[in-house]
């Protein structure tokens, strides 16, 4: 389900960014293991990223091609949910097995088209600077718009249990691109296995690494 006013977002300033093109790093998270409490990172989210080895080299390499996303993630107060290697790799293998089988050629992020790609990697970065406890007192969850496009997002605070008490585990994120409905049903949803990273400018939440980068629309908007 594509909604065309937001797909329809001029993304006029990416089309002055220069491209940078370079090969995509394969790699496995490092993050498995959920933590709840806020890590200071002396340094901008950006930093961050770089300094977390084989881990966000897909991100970095998406961020490069659009300078316009790299320097908000550098400098603008915003909340990243960043995907992992892995996510991206998932999308990237689906899309290539459609394409193979109707013997095509491979599309990869550093051949991919800009307008799309930066389109979906907008929804991961939110206006504003927040950390779980925003999101705390909401039941229902916030509905926050991404940085460039305005495209909302909803956001929803879980206790996970442990020891067999309900609720009383680790907080996580539950991130999702509702797709214009307010039905869950039709919502696409990760979570997080890390949240609260504060760095200079921004709180880093890092993804499951099950989660497909795209939010169920990768292989539609780059598969043409």
């Amino acid at each position: 389900m594509r909604n065309t006013l937001y797909r329809n977002c001029a993304f006029v300033l990416l089309g002055l960014c220069s491209l940078y093109m370079s090969a995509c790093k394969k790699s496995e998270s490092e993050y498995y293991n959920y933590k709840n409490t806020v890590q200071t990172f002396n340094g901008s989210a950006l930093d961050y990223l770089k300094s977390q080895p084989n881990t966000f080299d897909s991100l970095l390499l998406v961020l490069n091609r659009i300078p316009v996303l790299r320097d908000s993630v550098a400098s603008g107060k915003v909340t990243l949910f960043a995907p992992v290697n892995k996510n991206f790799e998932a999308s990237i293998k689906y899309l290539n097995m459609q394409r193979k089988a109707e013997g095509r050629p491979p599309i990869y992020l550093s051949t991919a088209d800009i307008n799309e790609l930066g389109f979906m990697t907008c929804k991961y970065i939110i206006r504003g600077n927040r950390t779980t406890d925003a999101f705390a007192s909401s039941v229902d969850g916030l509905l926050l718009n991404s940085i460039i496009i305005n495209y909302p997002m909803q956001i929803r605070y879980v206790r996970l249990s442990a020891s067999g008490y309900q609720g009383g585990g680790p907080a996580v994120l539950n991130f999702s691109d509702t797709h214009g409905s307010n039905f869950e049903d039709f919502w696409t949803t990760t979570t997080t296995n890390a949240v609260n990273i504060k760095t200079n400018n921004a709180t880093i939440n890092i993804l499951s690494p099950l989660h497909n980068f795209g939010f169920s629309e990768f292989t539609d908007r780059l598969d043409q």
